[in-house]
């Protein structure tokens, strides 16, 4: 019976789209801008490209079905902050708003819940003073987000700057 259940459980999966998420072994690309962001990320889950992200930087990667998108790209850190100073900045909001929220001194990850979806951003800081921040902008719905969760790993683990 527990066989059975768990049968209709990967069929409806599938049908909903979850189950790429859930499956082993992506194709797997790297991104790399003129800045020097190279980010892996599952070429096969987000294989519509998009023109360049809503700020005129990046480039914007969505799901056939358009409910999950990626966003990469990089930014000049003219004033040289650090990560710290940066989230006080740029985030002005109440950090405790936030359901993910780590800051270290090389970048910082948050992620948020807008409208139903998973807002997760990362952005590593070039080791030269005033050089670019490399991020990677991830948003997909909340109900998916243990399917996503792998994914959202391998991504942010692997946001770097050119060699």
């Amino acid at each position: 019976m527990r066989c059975a259940r768990l049968s209709a459980t990967a069929i409806l999966l599938s049908f909903s789209g979850v189950i790429p998420a859930l499956a082993q072994g992506h194709a797997w690309e790297t991104y790399a801008d003129a800045r020097g962001t190279r980010i892996e990320y599952p070429a096969d889950v987000f294989p519509m490209a998009r023109d360049v992200g809503e700020d005129g930087v990046g480039q914007v990667f969505t799901t056939r079905d358009g409910r999950a998108r990626l966003q990469m790209y990089s930014i000049p850190n003219s004033q040289a902050l650090s990560p710290e100073q940066f989230m006080r900045n740029q985030f002005p909001v109440p950090r405790s708003t936030l359901t993910y929220d780590r800051v270290t001194p090389t970048f910082f990850a948050i992620s948020s819940r807008r409208k139903g979806m998973i807002v997760y951003l990362r952005c590593n800081f070039s080791s030269n003073a005033g050089g670019s921040l490399h991020c990677v902008d991830l948003r997909y719905p909340v109900n998916e987000k243990r399917a996503w969760d792998a994914i959202v790993t391998r991504v942010s683990l692997s946001v770097r700057p050119r060699p």
